[in-house]
């Protein structure tokens, strides 16, 4: 079993930050990293589908990542997601990670064409090998890659010394039991199942919503390991509860949970990049409702 305390934890899934204009705000970025690590995560999962990734530029992924790195690089672990839909692109992204001293980087699968086994190992092994001293985490999301794990590609793929796990965001639990089994670090994907995640194996949670309550995930991880699982439970239920509120709005998720950190306090974030959609007429209502469900749970278990 790979070493995994550094892992073991509550990750949010890092947001895109944006200035007034659209673009990058660096200082939104470190003020963002900031208040994520004082809240008291273990860590941060940069550039994945949270940070709007495929809607950035390499040279956008790179300055998100190199402000995330200069605010807390040294007190928190950062993973950071380097997958483009292309390798060269990827091992740029690699080696850029690499050279800021990131803890581990990590991959979804090409898209689009859907490549057979060999093809994603090649992939998966070309951008490793473009930061050989990096941990390497294979992210694991077939509903929205089109393409999904399997054991098989998993052993191959732990051939590879730097691969380390999973970021498994497919809705069984029993894939985690599985890639479990293998060998590998796992970390809990979908938000609504953390605490199934964790019974089944998994050394930490990466999650979208994370930010916006990690009160209460923290809770749930804390709960889980002082084996409280039906207070872990209780939890965990309004957790989703919140996330079904969320995904009502009219807008993309991600432009309402960073309206909700705006009302708790938190940096403005901006909105979304086009053609995820901002929030519409009538949204915030689901905001307020949202950020108030989340104050109500706070207040109750934390």
């Amino acid at each position: 079993m790979k070493d995994c305390a550094k892992y073991a934890g509550i990750i949010p899934a890092f947001y895109a930050c944006y200035g007034k204009d659209g673009q990058i705000s660096p200082e939104g970025v470190r003020a963002m990293a900031r208040y994520l690590k004082d809240k008291g995560v273990k860590g941060l999962y940069v550039g994945g589908s949270s940070g709007e990734c495929i809607y950035q530029s390499v040279g956008e992924r790179k300055l998100v990542l190199e402000n995330v790195m200069a605010e807390v690089g040294k007190e928190l672990t950062v993973i950071a997601h380097v997958a483009c839909n292309n390798t060269a692109d990827s091992r740029e992204l690699a080696a850029h990670a690499q050279s800021l001293g990131v803890d581990a980087i990590a991959a979804i699968p090409p898209i689009y064409f859907h490549l057979p086994p060999a093809g994603i190992a090649k992939y998966w092994n070309d951008i490793s090998a473009a930061a050989p001293d990096t941990d390497f985490v294979i992210y694991n999301i077939p509903q929205l890659a089109g393409v999904a794990l399997t054991v098989p590609l998993l052993k191959e793929m732990l051939k590879n010394p730097r691969v380390i796990g999973v970021k498994n965001s497919s809705m069984p639990v029993q894939d985690i039991q599985m890639w479990k089994d293998e060998g590998a670090v796992v970390f809990n994907g979908p938000d609504e199942q953390l605490l199934s995640g964790l019974a089944a194996g998994a050394t930490g949670g990466i999650g979208g919503t994370y930010a916006a309550m990690p009160e209460l995930y923290l809770a749930i991880f804390r709960l889980f390991h002082e084996g409280k699982l039906e207070q872990g439970r209780e939890i965990q239920n309004e957790c989703c509860r919140i996330i079904y509120k969320m995904c009502s709005a009219t807008g993309n998720m991600y432009a309402v949970i960073k309206e909700i950190i705006r009302l708790q306090g938190g940096p403005d974030a901006g909105s979304v990049r086009a053609p995820l959609l901002e929030l519409a007429p009538g949204d915030e209502a689901v905001v307020k409702e949202s950020a108030d469900m989340i104050a109500a749970a706070i207040a109750k278990y934390c």
